[in-house]
């Protein structure tokens, strides 16, 4: 694998083409002027839409501002991810940021207004001016809320209250990144150095099984140290939950969270009751980790060890690249030669230098064209990365094409199908094409740690956040033993009786950001089955299909998250598409204890 010492030595062709944003600060500056002015100009609306043509000025302006603030906002950020140490860039940034935060303060009158309306006014406006029909639904999906928002002076009391609300993440997040201080490892000269996040990656699948217990003893130190504090966090974030649902009168912070995509609750509880009446392949896969590792009693460190050796294949970028096209032929011509031209038209971000953001990301931006980040590293995890980051990417390309700005973002609920059915597509087209008999297990044993990551953790995660909130709602104490009881019992329940439980286990809850973001981790579980059963169905070559998934990708935000699977063929809110993942994780693991 090359590696680069600066940016300059990056080939063009690898890096973005930041000019299809701002051909030169020059121009961003401008716009960053004319975002200030419609700013005033939008807040100065407040108090003064008295019929149906200054509404339409309102939304049109409110609108436009959006779309440029987005360019500018994702200009400054693209330039600090590729040089995250450039003062200029973190400059732009901050002040784009702060415009973000003026938007916020001026629009804020807007939702209190609309919902004083009778709605027999607003039908009134939409006859009057035709242009209004555009945002029809926009405004429709206001008066949804209706039942929830509170008078204008309790708004603006919760609007003051955000930051205390929001501090017990923040306060986790400074724990967890800037203050946290693992323990000791012992290096290959046999010194102790300090444990980082990025050195445990690598250590708790360390072939050395006492390197593994070490690291993963040192990771979890600060974490058992700790336990009060993060206990006392979580427990405030969760009780917050529960007294903004309580406060905007839903009937529990689960029905809360899952308003804005219109999820009925029963869609979490089917998921959660599904898995669990299908967790034997996951325990059958517990007790073939077990014997392929040849140890007495299997325990947490070594659930991450690949299970398969002598796989270190070096795959260069344009290798990668094609490959990847290869494997996605089942999405058609017009997609294939799409997505070839993202590296053409240097869509992505290539190359690991100093300095580059960590990790992988796609952002859509309107009406320009959708930024990916990667850090590749020439080897077989760096192409599912591409290929992952390459399915949303497409997302955004579709749906910005097919779609009015209003309509084109898309949900968190349908992102990750996006990205799954392509790596999905890879999997089958790498195994289909391989001989080797090493290589085909190493990749079933890929596909089973995705399967299990995404499917039965988040499931367990998302089981942990039900309990934990019902416990608030009840007025039952949250603390560190209560975190650690329920999440140990899920933990065993989940893994099953051959995994061996250290005391470390139960401190898994104390070091997961998502639980901050309440109610969220359930949507990988489900994008990850729906496109499971998408995937399947188009390596059958069936059309109907494969037209009904193109005009998914194609939909943005044009109908309910669960009506845009729906149309695929993936109905949520049965069983059986749960069923059918499951089925499919309990197949691979058949066919890698066979082999």
């Amino acid at each position: 694998m090359k590696t680069f010492q600066s940016r300059d030595d990056v080939p063009v062709h690898e890096k973005w083409r930041l000019e299809d944003l701002y051909s030169n600060l020059d121009r961003w500056e401008q716009d960053f002027a004319n975002v200030l002015e419609m700013v005033k100009k939008l807040s100065s609306f407040d108090g003064e839409i008295h019929q149906a043509q200054d509404l339409l000025e309102y939304l049109k302006l409110s609108e436009e501002l959006g779309l440029v603030y987005k360019c500018l906002y994702v200009y400054a950020m693209l330039k600090v991810d590729t040089d995250t140490r450039v003062n200029e860039s973190q400059a732009l940034l901050e002040r784009i940021s702060q415009v973000g935060q003026q938007i916020s303060a001026a629009t804020s009158f807007f939702k209190p207004f609309l919902l004083s309306l009778d709605e027999s006014t607003l039908k009134q406006y939409l006859e009057e001016v035709k242009e209004l029909t555009y945002f029809e639904d926009d405004l429709y999906e206001l008066y949804r809320y209706k039942d929830h928002v509170l008078s204008k002076e309790k708004e603006e009391v919760l609007s003051q209250m955000g930051d205390a609300l929001s501090s017990p993440g923040k306060t986790f997040g400074m724990i967890n990144n800037a203050d946290i201080a693992f323990g000791e490892v012992t290096n290959d000269d046999g010194e102790k150095v300090s444990l980082t996040r990025g050195m445990y990656a690598k250590l708790i699948e360390d072939k050395d099984r006492q390197k593994r217990k070490e690291a993963y003893k040192a990771y979890y130190k600060p974490y058992v140290q700790l336990q009060n504090t993060t206990a006392s966090t979580l427990a405030t974030a969760v009780k917050n939950n529960v007294l903004m649902a309580n406060l905007r009168r839903y009937p529990s912070a689960l029905e809360k969270s899952l308003f804005a995509d219109e999820v009925p609750k029963q869609v979490y509880e089917n998921l959660i009751k599904v898995t669990k009446q299908n967790l034997e392949p996951m325990k059958r896969y517990v007790r073939v980790r077990k014997e392929m590792l040849g140890v007495d009693e299997l325990r947490a460190y070594d659930l991450s060890v690949p299970l398969v050796d002598g796989v270190k294949k070096d795959i260069s970028f344009d290798e990668a690249y094609e490959t990847m096209l290869e494997s996605l032929e089942p999405l058609g011509n017009e997609y294939v030669s799409t997505l070839r031209g993202f590296k053409e038209k240097r869509y992505i971000d290539v190359r690991e230098t100093p300095g580059k953001r960590s990790g992988a990301y796609n952002i859509g931006v309107y009406g320009v064209h959708p930024f990916i980040l990667l850090n590749h590293r020439d080897d077989l995890d760096s192409l599912f990365t591409l290929t992952h980051e390459c399915g949303h990417g497409m997302h955004s390309y579709y749906s910005s094409t097919h779609q009015p700005p209003n309509r084109a973002g898309y949900s968190i609920f349908v992102a990750e199908v996006a990205s799954t059915v392509n790596e999905v597509l890879l999997i089958r087209h790498l195994l289909e094409r391989t001989n080797d008999k090493q290589m085909k297990k190493y990749l079933l044993n890929h596909f089973i740690d995705s399967f299990k990551g995404t499917m039965f953790t988040q499931v367990m995660f998302a089981e942990f956040e039900k309990i934990t909130h019902e416990k608030a709602e009840a007025k039952e104490p949250l603390n560190a033993d209560v975190f650690h009881s329920i999440y140990e019992r899920l933990f065993r329940e989940y893994h099953g009786e051959e995994l061996v439980i250290d005391d470390e286990v139960k401190f898994g809850w104390s070091r997961i950001p998502h639980f901050y973001r309440p109610f969220y981790v359930y949507k990988y579980a489900t994008g990850y089955a729906a496109a499971i059963h998408l995937a399947d169905q188009l390596l059958t070559g069936d059309q109907q299909t494969l037209n009904a998934y193109l005009t998914f990708l194609k939909s943005g935000s044009a109908d309910t998250p669960l009506n845009l699977l729906r149309a695929t063929g993936v109905d949520l809110t049965k069983p059986e598409p749960i069923e059918q993942a499951l089925s499919t994780f309990g197949g691979l693991v058949d066919e890698f204890s066979a082999l």
